[in-house]
């Protein structure tokens, strides 16, 4: 495929590969843009702001709306693609088509939603006779930059409502799955928006992604990624208005009261999913002793019938990770949990970027598994004494993004909500649940800003404040 810059579709001689992670065959290629087609793709976007700025909000619906609906119409094709170029399996890349349609609808309401408010200047003295009121503008250009693991839906996420509030968009997608979003730039061509309001720059994330940050034409950079990465760019953008959604090691509170059998069928979706290459994903199992060892039993049964192999297999249930690199990389990190002193009760073979769903107990919170980011497809078990150990273990970490309680004391769970530092806190759930309308998050090291068209546009316009003086 080609990138998109300057209202056109581009080729340059350099390209990168689009490799299916699961048996490595080359799927496409595509541009390997340099930091100058940044400067380009922005020379271009800022006549794209000044007619986004103009364009009327029924307009900014309508193409947003007829977007969802190409979307929709084509569904099955773009589920079988981001199945092929990022390698979850056929049933999540069904569920993320679906997802992103959601979410580009949601924000066409989040643009008919968008408005100012009047401000009652005379509740000051100095205010009598003064009429104030807000009004929402554009940033102008809004720069994304994107990750492999959701390489439709956390497009959508940023793309949506940037054309929501106003914006021109430049887009810069992750180089391991770039496909999706492309056929996504596409599908906003097809419907209406303007040439020069959208770019799509491919290459590799460091060069691109420092001349983002260079880029003093953009206004506002939407980043989901590392914290690590995240943190280069929040020290390196300057005066730029940031959201930062970055990792996690989400920890999940199981109480005595809890229902085993329950716990252990989520963990087995929200630990396992997409290989355990989720933001959210469970990783940190934290078990009372009454309900300890039974967890962990019922845990191993249900993660030894996980179905693990190609992702395009109808019933496959976790698929490879994005890189062979990456699978051996987690298995280094479960080798070292298990000579600390980890017991590792299933899983963990590796077979190129195949890593079998494992379960661990008895890990230490000093363990990578415990205070890292896995990203890979496995759960560590530790044991708490009660609630208060349970609730300092969950907070034991810089990142903060989901965190999960199963009880059915209402007292317990209100304590987990007031006390765990979480963006995102759930009760009789894992800590992978999203739904696209609400404002998704973290704290910590997790980032700042949040997601969900309605809150992610806020977050792409800014106030202006006019006084009418008598």
């Amino acid at each position: 495929m080609k990138m998109y810059l300057q209202g056109q579709w581009q080729e340059r001689g350099a390209v990168t590969k689009v490799i299916h992670p699961y048996d490595g065959t080359v799927l496409d290629t595509v541009p390997t843009g340099t930091a100058a087609d940044i400067t380009s793709a922005v020379d271009g976007l800022e006549q794209g702001a000044t007619i986004m700025r103009a364009l009327p909000t029924h307009r900014r619906v309508e193409i947003l709306r007829r977007t969802a609906q190409l979307m929709a119409e084509q569904q099955e094709e773009i589920a079988r693609l981001i199945s092929r170029e990022e390698g979850k399996v056929l049933a999540e890349g069904r569920i993320e088509a679906g997802r992103a349609v959601e979410t580009i609808d949601l924000s066409a309401d989040a643009a008919r939603d968008l408005h100012g408010e009047t401000v009652p200047l005379d509740a000051t003295p100095g205010g009598v006779g003064k009429v104030g009121f807000t009004l929402r503008v554009p940033c102008g250009i809004v720069a994304a930059i994107t990750p492999f693991n959701f390489p439709l839906n956390l497009v959508a996420h940023k793309i949506g409502p940037a054309i929501a509030g106003g914006n021109a968009v430049l887009l810069k997608p992750a180089s391991d799955t770039p496909l999706s979003a492309l056929k996504l730039v596409e599908l906003l061509l097809e419907a209406g928006l303007p040439e020069e309001a959208i770019a799509c720059v491919t290459g590799p994330g460091g060069e691109l992604g420092g001349a983002i940050c260079a880029e003093a034409r953009v206004r506002k950079i939407s980043f989901t990624g590392s914290a690590e990465v995240g943190e280069t760019i929040t020290l390196t953008a300057g005066l730029k208005r940031v959201t930062m959604e970055l990792g996690s090691n989400s920890p999940v509170i199981v109480m005595d009261d809890a229902d085993v059998a329950k716990v252990a069928k989520t963990l087995a979706v929200t630990g396992y999913a997409n290989a355990g290459q989720v933001c959210i994903s469970s990783q940190r199992v934290i078990a009372t002793p009454g309900t300890h060892d039974d967890l962990v039993d019922a845990l191993r049964t249900e993660v030894d019938q996980l179905i693990c192999g190609d992702p395009l297999v109808e019933g496959t249930q976790v698929g490879p990770l994005i890189r062979e690199r990456d699978a051996k990389r987690v298995e280094g990190w479960l080798g070292e949990a298990v000579t600390s002193g980890a017991d590792l009760l299933c899983g963990g073979q590796r077979d190129g970027a195949v890593v079998q769903p494992a379960l661990l107990a008895n890990v230490d919170t000093a363990m990578k598994l415990s205070c890292e980011e896995l990203f890979g497809p496995a759960l560590g078990v530790t044991r708490a004494d009660n609630l208060e150990a349970a609730l300092a273990l969950a907070n034991e970490t810089r990142f903060g993004l989901s965190a999960a309680i199963f009880t059915q004391d209402i007292d317990r769970a209100m304590q987990f909500a007031r006390e765990v530092d979480s963006g995102n806190l759930h009760i009789n759930f894992g800590t992978a649940w999203r739904a696209e309308i609400m404002p998704y998050g973290g704290l910590k090291d997790s980032g700042f800003g949040k997601e969900g068209p309605r809150y992610a546009v806020q977050e792409m316009t800014e106030t202006k404040m006019v006084v009418i003086h008598g």
